[in-house]
């Protein structure tokens, strides 16, 4: 079902009301998905079903109020009369992950259609395929799709026993033969070698996490350049387990030798000034872990690159 933005998250410490005093939470307006137009628009994603099908800890439906929650106490850095709108949030009460992935990416188009900038926040990974089918419609179906996954794992396990949040990607490029994926972040042992046979029948590109911490920048930019140009438009998804565990220990799967955020962030700067990259999502984001909300409040930091970023362009 879908839910209209509820405004008490946005609230917080007030320095003042000049221009240079400002948070998020004196920033964001909340609207319907029907009169907003030409923002930069935050759409949650309240589910884990898919989670809990692939047998991950439970608690990422909680993630999106509480990347909200940490955002609205940020100071606001971006450009003067930027547009930031709260639409409110699809969720998952009953179990039927696929009918609200298929409402996720209905409401996505409708954004999308009105020259919005887009940020999903989930949400269990399974986030992504609501994501890709909304940018599908809106793009429509000859269009060259590339989604790239910052990631410690592939999420191409087959779901022949039905969807989950490890599924997605091999559901995405079955059905559709205009979708490039490109990893960046792979654990060489968060994913089996028949994972690593099937990304390469389907021609994946990938970073593995030590290229990215061993090896120059120059090389995964050019590689990630070279991906982007490539396609007409490009979704960018995060999950948030491909931080290093005692960064982000509040994931569904955390990564003990997972990427620093200082890398991370390296990373959504580079990708996210290309013109190209029309929408983001980043998902995982465990509250019910109790570790101080540190996890929830990289993953608003991140958020709020992003929101930069896209700003920039606007």
């Amino acid at each position: 079902m879908y839910k209209k933005a509820d405004c008490t998250v946005w609230t917080g410490r007030v320095d003042g009301n000049e221009e240079d005093c400002l948070r998020y939470h004196q920033i964001v307006s909340c609207q319907s998905i029907v009169e907003t137009k030409d923002s930069i628009v935050l759409l949650s994603f309240d589910c884990d079903e898919g989670v809990r099908r692939n047998f991950g800890r439970m608690g990422a439906k909680d993630g999106p109020a509480a990347i909200k929650k940490s955002l609205a106490q940020l100071p606001w850095h971006g450009p003067k009369n930027t547009q930031l709108v709260d639409v409110g949030t699809v969720c998952c009460d009953d179990g039927d992950l696929e009918h609200v992935q298929v409402l996720l990416g209905e409401k996505i188009n409708i954004l999308l259609q009105q020259r919005n900038k887009l940020i999903i926040l989930g949400g269990g990974h399974e986030t992504v395929y609501g994501h890709y089918l909304g940018i599908r419609s809106a793009v429509g179906s000859t269009s060259k799709i590339g989604i790239l996954n910052i990631d410690a794992h592939f999420d191409m396990r087959s779901y022949d026993q039905g969807v989950s949040s490890g599924t997605m990607f091999y559901q995405i490029l079955n059905e559709d033969c205009n979708v490039n994926y490109s990893v960046i972040g792979i654990q060489a042992f968060g994913n089996t070698k028949s994972l690593f046979e099937r990304a390469h029948a389907f021609q994946v590109q990938y970073v593995l996490e030590e290229q990215l911490t061993e090896q120059p920048e120059e090389m995964w930019k050019q590689q990630i350049q070279a991906f982007i140009e490539r396609q007409d438009v490009v979704i960018v998804t995060l999950c948030m387990d491909v931080v290093n565990a005692s960064a982000a220990p509040g994931v569904s799967a955390p990564s003990v030798f997972g990427l620093s955020p200082y890398l991370v962030r390296k990373l959504l700067r580079y990708i996210m000034q290309f013109n190209k990259v029309i929408s983001f999502d980043i998902c995982e984001v465990n509250p019910s872990v109790y570790e101080g909300e540190r996890t929830a409040k990289l993953a608003a930091n991140f958020v709020n690159e992003v929101v930069y970023q896209l700003a920039r362009k606007h």
